[in-house]
């Protein structure tokens, strides 16, 4: 079974002031309803894989949980930056 990892990292600094270290763009919904991190996500519908795997920064963890489960889906992990 395929097991989709997404990297969702990164401090938000080149797309100021828009994204921020603590709000970095691919939290955003830069150019429809949905944020970078959950069209990710949701382009994988339809093809059979593992619950997806996000990589996060520390900070970010509480949000990337937060957007994910406004789309409907249940991570099969959150890993944390630096681990």
């Amino acid at each position: 079974m395929l097991v989709p990892v997404i990297l969702s990292g990164g401090a938000g600094t080149r797309l100021w002031p828009l994204s921020r270290e603590l709000y970095p763009k691919h939290l955003l919904p830069l150019v429809g309803p949905h944020t970078m991190l959950q069209d990710t996500v949701q382009r994988l519908a339809g093809l059979e894989t593992a619950a997806p795997v996000v990589v996060c920064n520390e900070a970010h963890r509480f949000l990337v949980a937060e957007q994910l489960r406004a789309i409907g889906c249940q991570p099969g992990a959150i890993v944390l930056e630096p681990a």
